[in-house]
């Protein structure tokens, strides 16, 4: 399946909404990531200050290689948000992301990104 993905930025709340799904191999994972920090630069919080909400219900399990990817991109220390929501699906993409986050301030959601908003918002 083909990789694909959304970003928004609202500069008003710090938020950044991430719609991400397919299979990724690096250079898409590449793309992604310069994609998102173009978002965080649409923010008006300071460094490490912004909020994300990562709707990756429509992710496809991922390759090693993607997941080592990723890893890097979630725990990057210069573009850390404060605090990830993650809205999941399948159980084993979840259980991927869970391991490439290794973050205390990552919470996951099932269901609609509603719920994971109101807890960034409200955190």
């Amino acid at each position: 399946m083909t990789p694909r993905f959304e970003i928004v930025a609202n500069p008003a709340l710090n938020l950044v909404t991430i719609t991400i799904g397919g299979f990724f191999a690096q250079p898409d994972i590449d793309v992604f990531e310069q994609a998102r920090d173009a978002a965080h630069r649409q923010l008006r919080c300071g460094p490490n200050q912004q909020l994300t909400l990562v709707d990756m219900r429509e992710m496809m399990i991922q390759s090693q290689e993607a997941i080592v990817g990723f890893q890097r991109v979630l725990n990057n220390p210069a573009t850390k948000s404060k605090r990830i929501a993650i809205v999941t699906g399948k159980t084993l993409a979840r259980m991927q992301v869970e391991r490439a986050a290794e973050r205390r301030d990552v919470q996951y959601f099932s269901g609609e990104p509603e719920e994971a908003q109101t807890w960034l918002l409200n955190g």
